[in-house]
């Protein structure tokens, strides 16, 4: 083994050691900035040295851009769902259910049941090599690279009295703290919010781009330990056991001698799960002896040695006074009912989101029912039903209403879409302001000073009633206004001037076209390089563009066609905006790949499916999103999916591998199409 090799080895060894310290033992040994500069030397050698490529590295966690489809595995193991329980009763009947049929001394063990997505990692030889969702509890999808981006699963096991083959299982959660920044940038967006942390980490997990899931930082906790030959035979050793290999076990684990003991740990719990950082949704109580457990066995769907109890969810009854109608930036109507102010999850409600008409109409709301108000998650507040006994001296029914209460536009209810819209994107006040708030937004034009209060200001004042009419603001008019001075003023303009030198694909992102988020904008500007041919490509030619489908094609094609938007779009290149992607994104390394169309599917080794799309774009060449007669060539990774492959034998498609796309570069010549 030669001296890189070693060097590679050891800082791997290394940042293994470290991130188990800060994500599980939440005891770190050196500071961000150390592990950092460590792990900036591995990502370099590597980088350097692909030879030495290691799937379970640490630089492995920030995840990869390669989008594949998942692949349904079957469990070992078949992942059981538990019986659930609801009162103390309940509890007790499984006491007792236990106690009969083992006929001898037991234990119990209490676990918080974290409110998340099941998982089961596969070890082999103290390393991870596959990762399944739950699925039908019979076949779970691998997810293996999503679950590598988070930090707190070991990629390789500490220590080495682990058992060579083995499974765990857990449940990915993701933060409270994580979740509400989530649902702040979606709200930014105007993009729908997750209703809790569990739809949330399902979601996440399920991304197909592992790079995205790493920015969402997920954690998980593991709760049972599966396998031939498991280093105690008892849940809670084994448990203790899978804490000294790096994974994180709950501190909040409790073994349990007697019933009275699960009733105290499920009646503190009950209160003291609020002050946890993620969701708890009950707990969960098991037989501790591994025997016991085999003895006791399971029923078709659940085990019969273990049961979930569930936590009551907070309700609270209301009086419903009216419902008001929100509009979005998109022109999306929301419905909110406002109560009378009630106590829930120790925080007053006064309104509640009925999400759509279809919602409404299933409630059956009238003015002055008395409702039931639940917290969806115990963050967001839902109302979940109506106390018809106490419905006397009721107002009119609660009638979705048909026009905006903005504008007076006619709503529309597009097809296959629950929500309606205000069509008057450009004349409804709170559509126009909503533009005006995405398009100064940081991910956008980042026109510091420019909050909802100025923005709102500014209209009302007739000074900005579209995006265009930001550069036509002067520091006197600015600094007149209430809460703005002279010197606020002069970094406003200063802040809009900065936006012209701001790249094209974050202009494009600015324009709040429906669908078009930062992915999108940055895939169409890469295709087209610049808003005139994005205007002049057919819907079918916009569908070409991978990731892009035929709802977004459709929402790009009309905004883009529509005799306002273009003279918008004129008006802010006459100020200066790039409207054309830059020249050294332009700037092609050569000619190699001119005319030809390539699919990228799988995943590869030695580069990410986006670098590989830059190479065919800088070579000439162009990436299309599915396969099809027009496509020349397929790079194919590892785990391609079966249905793109099968088409592409169909076609007669060139299949090309990593490398030989590589060589196909280095040679300076093509592979003439079967």
């Amino acid at each position: 083994m030669n001296e890189i090799h070693q060097k590679i080895l050891h800082l791997r060894k290394q940042l293994h050691q470290y991130n188990y310290e800060y994500y599980v033992l939440s005891q770190p040994t050196i500071s961000d900035i150390e592990f950092d500069f460590l792990l900036k030397n591995l990502q370099a050698l590597e980088e350097l040295h692909p030879e030495y490529y290691d799937s379970n590295s640490p630089t492995q966690r920030v995840g990869s851009d390669s989008t594949t489809s998942f692949v349904q595995v079957s469990h070992q193991y078949p992942m059981l769902s538990l019986s659930n329980t609801y009162s103390e009763g309940e509890v007790r009947d499984f006491y007792e259910r236990v106690s009969k049929s083992i006929d001898e001394p037991f234990e119990l063990v209490c676990e918080l049941k974290f409110d998340g997505t099941s998982i089961s990692l596969i070890y082999e030889n103290g390393v991870l090599k596959q990762a399944i969702t739950r699925g039908d509890g019979e076949k779970g999808d691998d997810v293996t690279n999503n679950v590598k981006t988070i930090r707190t699963i070991p990629l390789v096991l500490h220590g080495n009295q682990y058992p060579a083959f083995f499974e765990v299982r857990g449940e990915i959660v993701m933060p409270w703290e994580v979740f509400d920044m989530l649902n702040k940038e979606r709200e930014e967006q105007d993009e729908p919010l997750f209703a809790n942390p569990r739809n949330a980490t399902s979601g996440t997990i399920k991304l197909q781009n592992s790079s995205l899931v790493a920015k969402r930082n997920l954690d998980a906790y593991f709760y049972a330990v599966l396998g031939n030959n498991l280093p105690a035979n008892t849940h809670y050793d084994n448990l203790l056991r899978a804490r000294e290999y790096g994974f994180k076990v709950s501190t909040n684990t409790k073994k349990c001698s007697s019933l009275q003991e699960v009733l105290e740990y499920i009646e503190y719990w009950d209160i003291a799960r609020k002050q946890l950082p993620v969701a708890t949704d009950g707990i969960v109580i098991k037989v501790n002896s591994l025997t016991q457990q085999r003895f006791l066995g399971l029923t078709a769907k659940s085990p019969r040695w273990a049961i979930a109890y569930k936590f009551q969810a907070e309700k609270a009854v209301t009086r419903l006074n009216s419902v008001s109608y929100q509009v979005g930036r998109t022109g999306a109507v929301t419905p909110v009912a406002n109560l009378d102010p009630v106590l829930l999850s120790g925080t007053i409600v006064k309104r509640a989101s009925l999400h759509n008409a279809s919602i409404i109409a299933s409630l059956d709301l009238y003015v002055g029912d008395s409702v039931f108000v639940e917290k969806g998650g115990e963050i967001i507040p839902k109302i979940t039903g109506v106390d018809l006994d106490a419905r006397i001296l009721i107002g009119s029914k609660i009638q979705f209403i048909t026009h905006c209460p903005e504008c007076g536009s006619k709503l529309v209810n597009l097809p296959g879409e629950a929500a309606h819209y205000c069509p008057n994107e450009d004349d409804c006040p709170p559509q126009i302001k909503g533009k005006i708030e995405h398009f100064v937004s940081r991910k956008a034009m980042n026109i510091d000073g420019l909050g909802k209060e100025t923005i709102d200001l500014l209209y009302q004042q007739g000074l900005v009633k579209k995006v265009s009419d930001l550069y036509d603001l002067s520091a006197e008019q600015l600094s007149v206004l209430e809460r703005l001075g002279e010197k606020s003023a002069n970094n406003i303009i200063e802040a809009i001037e900065h936006t012209k030198q701001i790249p094209f694909e974050r202009v494009l992102f600015a324009l709040g076209i429906r669908f078009v988020g930062e992915t999108v904008a940055k895939k169409l500007a890469m295709a087209f390089h610049s808003i005139d041919k994005i205007q002049e490509a057919s819907i079918q030619e916009l569908v070409e563009v991978d990731e892009i489908g035929e709802r977004i094609a459709q929402s790009v094609y009309e905004y883009l066609h529509n005799n306002k938007h273009q003279q918008l779009i004129q008006k802010l290149k006459d100020y200066g905006l790039q409207f054309t992607l830059a020249e050294d994104k332009l700037a092609l390394k050569s000619t190699i790949l001119a005319g030809k169309k390539f699919v990228i599917s799988g995943t590869f080794s030695q580069f990410s499916r986006d670098e590989l799309k830059d190479l065919i774009e800088n070579n000439g060449g162009k990436n299309i999103g599915s396969v099809s007669s027009q496509v020349d060539f397929i790079v194919a990774g590892d785990n391609m999916g079966p249905a793109k492959l099968a088409k592409a034998q169909k076609l007669n498609i060139t299949l090309l591998t990593e490398q030989e796309f590589m060589a196909m570069l280095e040679n300076g010549k093509t592979i003439l199409k079967k």
